[in-house]
């Protein structure tokens, strides 16, 4: 279900970056710090990857803004998902999935025949959000880039 008025998506620009930090922080918080050492939550917090992050590619982002508010962004290059997050007070209410439609239509735009993304097992939130989206598992691996035992889901849809 959509919020009232439907929100907006559209792709990011350079005032929106304090915005998608934001988002990023508030979901790592949620998801992710509470799976990873102590170590690797201050290696994080040290190096702001959200910032880092958003400096190098914040501007490829699209959103989904609901009255004026950022409250969701989406990363993708040609096949593959790299970041999906939604503000955890706007969870629910379609934004993910909207913006994980218009990624897969540009997908199947410019001819790729299926959607890739990867999560982690633990997040199983996620995984239920990307199977109702009709993903599936493909793979599992060892997640080397939170260096706290965590393993990845490979997940992938048709787009036929």
């Amino acid at each position: 279900m959509f919020l009232s008025p439907s929100p907006v998506l559209r792709q990011a620009r350079p005032e929106d970056a304090q915005a998608l930090r934001a988002i990023l922080w508030a979901t790592y918080e949620t998801t992710w710090k509470p799976e990873i050492t102590a170590a690797k939550h201050a290696k994080i917090c040290a190096e702001d990857n959200p910032a880092r992050y958003v400096k190098a590619r914040g501007e490829l982002f699209w959103l989904a803004e609901c009255d004026g508010v950022v409250a969701a962004m989406l990363d993708w290059e040609d096949d593959f998902v790299h970041a999906l997050h939604v503000l955890p007070a706007f969870q629910g209410k379609g934004l993910g999935r909207a913006l994980l439609a218009h990624a897969e239509a540009a997908m199947r735009a410019a001819g790729h025949g299926k959607a890739r993304l990867e999560t982690d097992t633990f997040n199983q939130a996620a995984i239920g959000f990307y199977e109702r989206n009709g993903y599936q598992c493909e793979a599992t691996y060892p997640d080397e880039e939170w260096e706290s035992g965590l393993t990845t889901v490979l997940m992938t849809k048709p787009l036929a």
